[in-house]
């Protein structure tokens, strides 16, 4: 071995200086520690400044007030709103499933070789784009009872349309309605991205079984999309328990808070009456609601999803 060789091996095998080592942990600190500083400000402050709140006396005008699991009380026990919006709450999230079947069969009717399925895919999407607050005043303006577009059409049907709006029984129907056809475009473009890795020697080997299009539907197509209907179910979850915005455009939380949903009402606490501390509680009841029903989804998916 030649001289150059052997000191090029040598400066090879020369292990890092505790100094210089110290120096190179110190710029990969300064790397990753935007990320960090940015969650430790907007998210890890925020959230033990709220679960500080939630036991104490605070309405912007003062400092907090420490006052125990007094909120939680008045919370869980001497409130009948926090049980009535609750129940709205998941009366507005029977949207999920319904929706979720819709966009499955318009999934599946798009999912096969016919003429401007590209031209209905964009259609169907369109709405996710555009803006919540439009979206809303377009479908307020639908559900009016006396110039309505919907109560119109039921007339030509010689049917009396209901006050969707304004009557406690119809209300949250109509809220529904139009959740379940908000949801539609992101459901759909997810479905049609999953049909389309299920396998079609799957259906080919089936057909020549002679198993029946439903037969197929269900031992080939449910267990193939699995994956995504679980994404689809846990995600509309959660948006439909967090879901208030559109209750504050087009019913202001009436008639009577038929569509005051839980997080309206924590808003409405803490913008409106400025009772932070209690809205602050209310917001950790929602999300241990939220947790405790992911984890029950996540522990069932154990039996229906299948992962290819």
């Amino acid at each position: 071995m030649n001289s150059t060789s052997a000191g090029a091996a040598k400066a090879l095998s020369i292990k890092p200086t505790k100094k210089r080592f110290k120096k190179q942990m110190l710029w990969g600190y300064l790397f990753v520690a935007p990320p960090f500083i940015g969650m430790a400000i907007f998210l890890l402050y925020p959230l033990l400044s709220s679960l500080y709140i939630s036991f104490s006396k605070y309405d912007f005008s003062t400092s907090p007030q420490f006052i125990g699991a007094d909120n939680y009380t008045r919370m869980l026990f001497h409130d009948p709103l926090i049980w009535k919006t609750l129940g709205n709450t998941f009366y507005a999230a029977l949207g999920v499933p319904i929706g979720m079947a819709v966009s499955l069969f318009i999934a599946l009717l798009l999912n096969q070789k016919i003429k401007g399925r590209n031209f209905f895919r964009l259609m169907f999407f369109l709405p996710t784009i555009c803006s919540v607050v439009a979206i809303t005043l377009m479908w307020q303006w639908i559900f009016n009872s006396d110039y309505g577009l919907l109560n119109y059409f039921l007339s030509l049907l010689h049917i009396q349309g209901p006050a969707w709006l304004t009557d406690e029984h119809w209300s949250m129907p109509a809220m529904i309605i139009q959740g379940v056809w908000g949801g539609l475009g992101v459901n759909i473009i997810l479905y049609l991205s999953s049909l389309g890795n299920v396998p079609t020697q799957l259906y080919e080997a089936a057909k020549v079984d002679g198993a029946g299009a439903w037969v197929r539907f269900r031992h080939i197509t449910l267990p193939g999309i699995s994956p995504i209907t679980f994404f689809i179910l846990v995600t509309s979850l959660i948006g439909a328990l967090q879901d208030f915005t559109r209750f504050i455009i087009m019913t202001a939380g009436g008639p009577n808070y038929s569509t005051t949903t839980i997080v309206y009402y924590l808003y409405s606490q803490a913008f409106q009456y400025s009772d932070m501390g209690f809205a602050s509680a209310i917001a950790w009841f929602v999300a241990f609601i939220i947790m405790i029903i992911t984890l029950i989804n996540f522990v069932a998916s154990r039996k229906w999803v299948h992962y290819n």
